[in-house]
């Protein structure tokens, strides 16, 4: 049976105290995007960013998460530091997979190489329901910047991952994270660890990475700073646990 464990704290400062090897590091960080002045960057919480109403979600509230509001220079300062410890946890040929929106992509793949990692590419999410802009082209894609710790080796059973995902987000009842990734997008992306490997998100919010890591027989670590989204979290990956055991 799979195992996952969830630390409640900031990655920055919990991250240098682990010392289990993991096999792939798979996140999805604030993205601290679309600010183009010092007042929209500081005056907006992510629910006002991410929300058309002001966080309420089909009747249910969502709760809202720091670090929203770094300029791109911060940001690329506080994502290396933080990826740098997932790189010295990511066993030799383990793989590191960071969310990112456009606006982000190019500072994040700096990043990313500024942690150590070996950039190999970068995969598109696509998501079939986006809000359409007249006079413009429609927002619908998200990315994933890729790499590795140093070479890496398929082995014996080798996985064929896509370079183009697709799936929307959950909708009423079922979103319980203003950023929430979809879980069949996520159980694809965690098949890139061999099966009882181990994958790392320093960043768990609602939880998602880690119900897919199990559901597809892989262990998880988690960290996860908010203490209403870590109690959210924790409840998902008993549950998803509960139901394999069952």
């Amino acid at each position: 049976m799979p195992t996952w464990t969830l630390h409640q704290g900031d990655a920055l400062t919990g991250l240098p105290t682990l010392n289990t090897l993991v096999d792939a590091v798979i996140c999805d960080p604030p993205y601290n995007s679309g600010g183009r002045t010092m007042t929209e960057r500081t005056s907006r919480t992510a629910r006002e960013k991410y929300m058309t109403e002001g966080g309420r979600n089909h009747g249910h509230d969502l709760g809202d998460f720091t670090g929203e509001n770094r300029d791109q220079r911060s940001y690329l300062a506080w994502l290396s530091l933080i990826l740098a410890e997932c790189h010295r946890l990511t066993r030799p040929g383990g793989a590191a997979l960071v969310f990112t929106d456009w606006r982000q992509l190019p500072v994040t793949t700096d990043a990313l190489q500024a942690a150590g990692y070996t950039w190999r590419g970068v995969a598109v999410w696509h998501k079939p329901i986006a809000r359409p802009q007249p006079g413009r082209l429609r927002q619908e894609c998200e990315f994933i910047v890729w790499g590795s710790n140093g070479a890496m080796i398929p082995g014996n059973e080798p996985v064929y991952l896509p370079g183009h995902f697709s799936g929307s987000q959950p909708r009423g009842t079922e979103r319980v994270h203003i950023t929430q990734k979809p879980e069949d997008v996520m159980r694809q992306l965690v098949r890139v660890v061999p099966r009882g490997g181990t994958v790392l998100d320093p960043f768990a919010g609602s939880g998602t990475t880690g119900v897919a890591a199990l559901t597809e027989n892989r262990n998880f670590i988690g960290y996860e700073q908010s203490r209403s989204y870590a109690r959210g979290c924790r409840a998902r990956l008993a549950a998803a646990a509960s139901a394999l055991a069952a």
